[in-house]
Parts: C-alpha cells; sequence; structure tokens
C-alpha cells in the first residue's frame, strides 16, 4: 500500500437507493446492514443523504436513519451527507444534531448542504424555492451559534448548545467558498470532473479562514470508486446508476436502480446512449490494482485528507465485495 493512501481517511456514503422489485423499507434496512459491515471493514464514518420526492432514494430522513444506524454500530462515526440546510429551520436541525450527539457522544458529524427539492412539485411541498440557497451561508452560521449558545433571540437549543458535532459543507457551487470563510471542512466531488474539482480545492485552501470548528483545511473528497475482479465486473456495478441518471435526464424522473444485465440488453435512444456513456466515465473503477493506482493519482492531485466512497448499484452484494476490495487497498 502506497504511503499516500495509508494516510487517508476511507468512508461511505449510502443514498438508500432502491431497487427495481425490493421495498423502500428494505432499501433503509441495507443501508443500516452495510454500516455494520463498513465497521467491520475499518471504514471511518458512515453517512446517509437527504432526498425528497424521489422514486429512487428511500433516504429522505437523514436525522433519523442516521439514529438507526449508530443504534446498529458501536465505533464508526455516523452522519449526513447530508442536511440540506435550506429545507429546515436551523434551531430544529441543533436539536436533531444535539440529540444524536446525546445519544452517541463523539461519533457524529453534520454534513450540511445547500441544495432545494429537485423538482418545483417538492420545493412547494417543501414550503421552499430554489432563491432559498442563497441564504445558506446565514443558516450555516446561525445553525453554528445555536451550538455556541450565541442566538440573539434569547433561545437556547437544548441539547445542542454546549456541544461540538463536527460540521462539514457539501461544496456544490459556491459551496467551497462559505466553507472557506466560515472555517469548515469541506466535501468535494466529483471524481469525473477533476480539473473543476482541483480548482474548488485550491480556491478553500487559499480562502480558508481559522475557526472554532477547524484550525486548518480539511478536504474530503466523493465520487464512485468500483473494485472488482475484473474491469469489466466493475464496468457492470457502475451500469445501474449510468443507467438511473440517463433516464432521469431524458424522463425527467429518478428511477429505482434496474439489474445490470437487464440495462446492458436495453435499446436506447441516440440521446439515453449519450448519457449513459457520460454516466459510466470517468469513475474510478476496476481491479484491486487498478483502483490502488488511480486513488494514489488523485490524492497527490488533490492532498485531499478523505475519500467519500458514493458508489449505489442494484447487486449489493457485489457492493459489498467492492467495498472489501477497496478495504484491502487501504489497509482498513
Amino acid at each position: 500500500m502506497s504511503s499516500v493512501i495509508a494516510r487517508t481517511r476511507f468512508s461511505v456514503l449510502d443514498r438508500s437507493r432502491t431497487r427495481e422489485g425490493h421495498t423502500d423499507a428494505e432499501a433503509l434496512r441495507d443501508t443500516v446492514r452495510l454500516a455494520r459491515e463498513l465497521e467491520a471493514l475499518g471504514y471511518h464514518r458512515v453517512w446517509v443523504s437527504e432526498h425528497h420526492g424521489v422514486p429512487g432514494v428511500a433516504g429522505s430522513a437523514p436525522t433519523v436513519l442516521a439514529a438507526a444506524v449508530a443504534g446498529a454500530t458501536r465505533t464508526i462515526r455516523v452522519g449526513t451527507g447530508g442536511v440540506m440546510l435550506p429545507n429546515h429551520q436551523p434551531l430544529v436541525v441543533a436539536e436533531q444534531f444535539g440529540v444524536l450527539e446525546s445519544l452517541f457522544p463523539g461519533r457524529i458529524d453534520m454534513g450540511l448542504g445547500r441544495s432545494v427539492g429537485f423538482t418545483d412539485g417538492v420545493r412547494r411541498a417543501l414550503g421552499r424555492d430554489k432563491g432559498d440557497a442563497a441564504d445558506f451561508a446565514d443558516r450555516l452560521q446561525e445553525l453554528l451559534g445555536w451550538f455556541r449558545g450565541t442566538s440573539p433571540t434569547g433561545v437556547h437549543a437544548r441539547p445542542a448548545e454546549g456541544l461540538t458535532v463536527p460540521p462539514f459543507v457539501l461544496a456544490m457551487g459556491e459551496g467551497a467558498d462559505i466553507a472557506a470563510r466560515v472555517g469548515l471542512p469541506m466535501v468535494i466531488g466529483d471524481l469525473r470532473n477533476r480539473e473543476k474539482m482541483r480548482r474548488g480545492i485550491d480556491h478553500y485552501r487559499e480562502h480558508f479562514r481559522p475557526s472554532p470548528w477547524a484550525a486548518e483545511p480539511y478536504v474530503v473528497i466523493s465520487g464512485t470508486v468500483a473494485v472488482a475482479a475484473t474491469p469489466e465486473e466493475a464496468r457492470r456495478l457502475l451500469v445501474p446508476e449510468a443507467w438511473a441518471m440517463a433516464y432521469s435526464r431524458t424522463h425527467g424522473t429518478f428511477p429505482p436502480l434496474a439489474p445490470a444485465e437487464r440495462t446492458e440488453a436495453l435499446t436506447m435512444t441516440d440521446k439515453e446512449r449519450g448519457f449513459f456513456e457520460s454516466g459510466l466515465a470517468g469513475h474510478i473503477a476496476g481491479t484491486e490494482e487498478q483502483v490502488a493506482h488511480e486513488l494514489e493519482t488523485v490524492l497527490k492531485e488533490t492532498g485531499a485528507q478523505e475519500v467519500l466512497v458514493t458508489t449505489s448499484t442494484y447487486d449489493r452484494a457485489a457492493l459489498l465485495d467492492s467495498y472489501r476490495g477497496l478495504a484491502r487497498i487501504t489497509g482498513g
């Protein structure tokens, strides 16, 4: 194992992707089961996500799911990737993480994003609009203030006040600049656009201001990593998610994952095929040796301290085998 890989933390974001022929409840239980396996394999943290009204994702309430994951594990860090702050009142978010940290002290992470609902209908249902993302920096400062007891309202967030729950900013768009100005660790993706990712990391490091939450920049790079016995098997792991993305871009809805063999047998339109092939490109995928080489390259390019793996696929057994292979590479 290379020295750059050895000093890097490896973590997992599981989005509780739904699968054809399986229920939402199964997807959520799959996430909890996977977390136990990841803990045994030595991964640093496991995060869950927030999506609303998406047929392909069961993870709609990340703090609730994080509680289930933390309750089913003992040592692995548990958090959100992320809570979409424009969708929520900061006081309520602080209270939720205060409860989590009180129940599972020293294990909870607070990953925060600035996205609003995926569609106009979801945004209406949440009582939000696209412009609410512009208030992210203010909402973030308010949220952090609840933990430090500095709210001008005179209200105190119970049990959050006085607790330390490490915050992370999911750096999409302006997120890198906000993370730097506030002085927080940053999660940035994706691995398919290395040049854009490097620009975001450089900007973050250049403009970082030390804070009570982080004395120096901390970079987490996120993306899909697939490990298998052959390059062809690794590519097959990517097929279900690539087709889901292609379908969403051509039909307007993000579907449950379909088996790779059925997707490969589909007759696609030229537009669908273009999006599908694009969705297969740029990820880190291959044998253990190939993935180790690619990881070493991207870690040297970015200087990241941590990798957050976001792989989704239909075959959960093959997904777990991929995480086992990655753990062998990383010494987990």
